[in-house]
């Protein structure tokens, strides 16, 4: 399969630094966030394209929540969901990421159109997964992943610190992904916050940003949006859309550390956020 590029604005963007916005786009009925208001092709779509408009730089397409406790779907199941999805908005020219911890989804998918592989495991779900990154060429976001939803939250234990103990593992995953044959440039890694993270670890891994990207080499992805941990700014009982303002704030910071791309449900103020540490790294 011949190799697939990047899109060019998106691959002159990572050149000059500029951090990317990544509209979040859930094909799910049980998403934590979104709670189904897009699980049909055309609502999926039409969110889609409003977030292109809103001026998200790429979409990331799921059909599976990875929410503690979520049901898991098959590959099928989870094609059935995307695959139309993927086609429709990559035929009006949107550069598509599917989130998938499946082989078999991401080798369709980027039949499909898609550019990017957001893979919440690392390849640790899917043994098939690094053979199809190296196959296709595909950019690969590589995400640090202990355990499964049903377990993620008993997993925290890193005992050399959070920092230390994630960038050891996202090593092993480098050099598993080195050996399948895939090119270093394809992959971005993404400390993987709120998944076998305490609300504090989260926060550790969020301001060490910077530090994950010079030490182990590879653009970073922060996907901080709504999560549980920003409710530590929040008061009591706030809920996944009453936490957008601390995500733009989290989005700020990332981009002022260089993160190649925030992962967003809201588009217009994270964009905003990107612009706004441009300028602040880079007065004009």
């Amino acid at each position: 399969m011949t190799p697939v590029p990047l899109p060019q604005r998106l691959d002159a963007a990572a050149r000059e630094g500029r951090t990317l916005v990544m509209g979040i786009v859930n094909v799910t009925p049980d998403s934590f966030s979104d709670g189904g208001r897009w699980a049909t092709t055309d609502a999926a779509v039409a969110h889609g394209l409003a977030l292109m408009t809103q001026g998200a730089d790429l979409l990331d397409v799921g059909g599976e929540s990875t929410r503690p406790g979520s049901v898991r779907l098959s590959a099928e199941e989870e094609q059935a969901r995307v695959l139309d999805v993927v086609r429709e908005l990559v035929g009006a020219g949107v550069p598509v990421s599917v989130d998938t911890i499946h082989a078999a989804t991401a080798r369709a998918v980027v039949e499909a159109g898609a550019v990017v592989v957001n893979d919440v495991s690392g390849g640790l779900a899917d043994p098939l997964m690094h053979r199809v990154v190296a196959e296709t060429g595909v950019v690969y976001v590589c995400q640090h992943w202990r355990g499964d939803p049903d377990t993620m939250d008993r997993l925290t234990s890193y005992p050399d610190g959070v920092v230390a103990g994630v960038e050891a593992e996202l090593r092993q995953r480098l050099d598993e992904l080195a050996a399948a044959g895939v090119a270093p440039e394809q992959v971005v890694i993404d400390p993987g916050l709120g998944f076998a993270k305490t609300h504090t670890q989260s926060w550790q891994l969020l301001a060490a940003t910077s530090a994950l990207r010079e030490d182990l080499g590879r653009p970073v992805l922060i996907g901080a949006s709504r999560k549980r941990f920003l409710a530590a700014v929040l008061p009591d009982g706030a809920g996944p859309h009453e936490r957008d303002a601390a995500t733009t704030a989290t989005t700020t910071l990332a981009a002022a550390a260089g993160a190649w791309a925030v992962r967003v449900h809201e588009v217009p103020s994270n964009r905003d956020a990107v612009r706004t540490a441009r300028l602040w790294k880079e007065p004009r």
